[in-house]
């Protein structure tokens, strides 16, 4: 499917879907994102832009900063281990079978404070931050661990976000 652009150069959204989407177990684009991985199920290409669905493992004392999406809402739903989660300037911590939704223009953020990796499940609606990953993250390899990334590439991560309607929240003090 392709986009189209209008006279005034703004991009349409792709075509409508005319068939079913089956992304199999195991597949579907893979890459790191700061230390965790992150693989796009559904895309704003084979959606339509109606939704992105993406899923994720979350080692460790991982999970993004703080952040606004400012183009879609959000919802996790996670599927092993937990996360803690900021919701503006209040946190709070999900397990396995927890759905948490995240209205745009809402500062959040997971983290997992945990032993073990969690896995979850995202949903972005309207679609289109599927990209962000994309374009930020590293290729995913066979048989090697994801690293966070150093500090200095948050620069570039965010110049990336704002193409994104993306923007870094402010944390709570303690």
């Amino acid at each position: 499917m392709t986009e189209a652009t209008t006279i005034e150069g703004k991009l349409d959204a792709p075509e409508r879907p005319q068939r079913v989407l089956h992304v199999p177990a195991g597949e579907g684009p893979t890459v790191w994102v700061d230390g965790n991985t992150y693989t796009i199920k559904a895309s704003h290409e084979n959606t339509g832009g109606r939704l992105a669905f993406v899923e994720a493992s979350v080692p460790p004392g991982c999970g993004p900063d703080a952040h606004i999406h400012r183009g879609e809402d959000e919802a996790y739903y996670v599927l092993s281990g937990e996360l803690e989660v900021l919701d503006g300037k209040r946190t709070f911590t999900i397990r396995q079978g927890d759905f948490v939704f995240i209205p745009r223009g809402v500062t959040h953020r997971f983290k997992n404070r945990g032993l073990h990796a969690a896995r979850m499940v995202f949903l972005f609606t309207p679609a289109g931050f599927d990209r962000f990953f994309m374009e930020a993250g590293d290729p995913a390899r066979p048989g090697v661990q994801p690293r966070p990334w150093p500090e200095e590439h948050f620069v570039h991560i965010a110049e990336i976000g704002a193409r994104h309607r993306w923007e870094p929240g402010e944390e709570p003090a303690c």
